[in-house]
Parts: C-alpha cells; sequence; structure tokens
C-alpha cells in the first residue's frame, strides 16, 4: 500500500504543479525583457542616425548656399564658411564632420571638371578633376555650380560594437546667385 500511496501522492504533487499559475508573470517578463530592451535601444540609435543624417544634408545645403551668395571667396570667407559647418551638426561631434565646397564649371561640350576646391577636415578636390553632375544638369554647356558635399562618421553609442561605424554623406549642387561663376582668391 505504500507504493500505492507513494505514486498517489506524486500524481498529486504534478497536478498541484500544473495548476500552479505562481511565478508565470515572472518567467514571461525574463522572455520578453531582452526583446524590449534590443527595440528599446535599437529605436534610439535609429533615431539618433536618422537626426545625423538630418544634419548632413543640412550642412550639405547651408555651406553650398552660403558660398552661392558670394561673387568672390578669400580664404578668410572660406575658412568662415567651413567653420560654418560646426555650428550646423552641432550638438554632434564636428571631429566626425569632412565638409568640402567646390565649383564645377562645364566647358563648351558640357564636360564638368573641378575649378576650384577647399575642405575642413579632409582633402579638396583636385582642380581640373573631371566630375560627373547629376542627369537634371548633365550636358550642359558653360554653366558654373556650387558643390557643397559632407560626411560624417557614425558610431552609435550603444550598438557600436554590433553595427561598427557607419559612414553618413550627402552633396547638394546649387547655381551662384550673384554672378554666373564664383572667383577663388588666395589670399
Amino acid at each position: 500500500m505504500t507504493s500505492t500511496s507513494n505514486v498517489t501522492t506524486v500524481l498529486k504533487c504534478l497536478r498541484d504543479l500544473c495548476g500552479d499559475r505562481r511565478g508565470v508573470a515572472a518567467v514571461e517578463f525574463a522572455i520578453i525583457v531582452p526583446f524590449m530592451l534590443a527595440l528599446y535601444i535599437g529605436g534610439v540609435e535609429l533615431g539618433d542616425g536618422m537626426a545625423i543624417q538630418v544634419k548632413v544634408t543640412d550642412t550639405a545645403h547651408i555651406v553650398a548656399d552660403i558660398t552661392t551668395q558670394n561673387t568672390s571667396i578669400n580664404n578668410a570667407t572660406m575658412l568662415n564658411i567651413l567653420n560654418a559647418s560646426t555650428a550646423t551638426i552641432a550638438p554632434y561631434s564636428s571631429s566626425n564632420i569632412i565638409v568640402t565646397i567646390s565649383e564645377v564649371s562645364t566647358n563648351s561640350s558640357g564636360v564638368a571638371t573641378v575649378t576650384w576646391s577647399d575642405s575642413f577636415n579632409g582633402a579638396a578636390r583636385t582642380i581640373g578633376q573631371p566630375m560627373t553632375l547629376p542627369t537634371s544638369l548633365a550636358g550642359q554647356a558653360n554653366i558654373s555650380l556650387i558643390l557643397g558635399e559632407v560626411a560624417y562618421t557614425y558610431t552609435p553609442n550603444l550598438g557600436g560594437s554590433i553595427t561598427g561605424t557607419v559612414s553618413i554623406s550627402d552633396s547638394y549642387y546649387l547655381f551662384p546667385r550673384n554672378s554666373t561663376s564664383i572667383t577663388r582668391v588666395n589670399s
């Protein structure tokens, strides 16, 4: 009778264990927490990356726009324009940004080359370097354009070990506003 009693006791314990609902919420929480944290941290990092993309686009537009308002640019003016990029990229680090401003001109055949170029935290384009213009501008003869280019090296704060460094860049072409081209004076 003892063995039947033991079997009954074991079956009763198993039935009680199956019916016990204490701790279910804790187990479910432990299963869901890693996914919730990954979504939250990923959302924060994605939002930060998108904010930097907007800043990069704005900076490319702003430096090109400021440049197009001149008819002639000397070294001091160019330095001020390039330094303005640090204000537009703020609150993000300006040490991760490369800004290049160039004038691109086409000849009578519509072939585009770099007329002059200056850069902040990077290398300027080579004078005479052939350029490929966007399709809406390609082939136009005897025009000058200002090209603002910005590249930013973004390392996510929390997910950097997973994604690594992400390069974000944008460029913007604008026509000079007050003349057909902008003279670059080295003084």
